[in-house]
């Protein structure tokens, strides 16, 4: 099995440990398809790897030092996107989960996966990046998909009222700001807060930001 250039699939690791990254290393090796072409232990060096070498696969931990993984996701997609990124690591919080792979990750994979499984992600997303790879807890999954299930129910003008909420503007302010009535945003704001199941603008502003609906540090 070869990657899209119809070679090895070429795959830099990216992780800050040492003894996983060179084993990760021995274990892809073992794969006449894959060649290792490169090992950074920060993001910078990652970065630079990618600028080098031009892999198909980056294999990148969650914290590691320098830039954090967002950012290498995002500078990868802008100037390499012939890259596609795994995310390899031990942190499962879906807010996580959900930033990085809105950010371009072709892979969230646990590093408690199978070799097999691991081997099959790489061949994966060295062919085709279509369909994007999930190996999370379910309980995971189950919340990624209440925070889906959130967003969907709130309309663009909800989620404009609630982003304006978080700002600190009163009813009157966001009425102003919108062109709309004050009655209007006091019926916005209920059908915020019954589909959110909050009890109050404070309690909705905190529930819309663990969801991921609004930004936090919009504020």
């Amino acid at each position: 099995m070869t990657g899209r250039s119809g070679e090895q699939v070429t795959i830099v690791v990216a992780d800050d440990h040492t003894l996983f990254r060179q084993g990760l290393r021995e274990l892809l090796s073992t794969d006449p398809s894959f060649e290792v072409v490169g090992e950074g232990e920060t993001s910078d060096e990652a970065l630079e790897l990618i600028k080098k070498h031009r892999p198909e696969v980056l294999l990148l931990d969650v914290e590691m030092p320098g830039p954090g993984a967002k950012a290498v996701i995002e500078q990868v997609a802008v100037s390499y996107p012939e890259t596609a990124v795994i995310i390899l690591t031990m942190h499962n919080s879906p807010a996580i989960v959900r930033d990085l792979l809105e950010s371009g990750a072709a892979a969230y994979l646990m590093k408690t996966i199978a070799r097999d499984e691991l081997i099959s992600a790489v061949r994966s997303v060295s062919r085709s990046r279509a369909n994007v790879i999930l190996s999370v807890p379910r309980t995971t999954l189950q919340s990624l998909e209440r925070q889906h299930e959130q967003h969907t129910l709130l309309s663009e003008r909800e989620l404009e009222v609630l982003r304006l909420v978080a700002k600190a503007m009163s009813n009157a302010q966001i009425a102003v700001r919108l062109f709309i009535s004050e009655g209007t945003v006091k019926r916005h704001l209920t059908s915020i807060y019954s589909k959110l199941g909050a009890v109050s603008r404070v309690d909705a502003i905190k529930k819309a930001e663990r969801a991921h609906l609004i930004d936090g540090r919009e504020r």
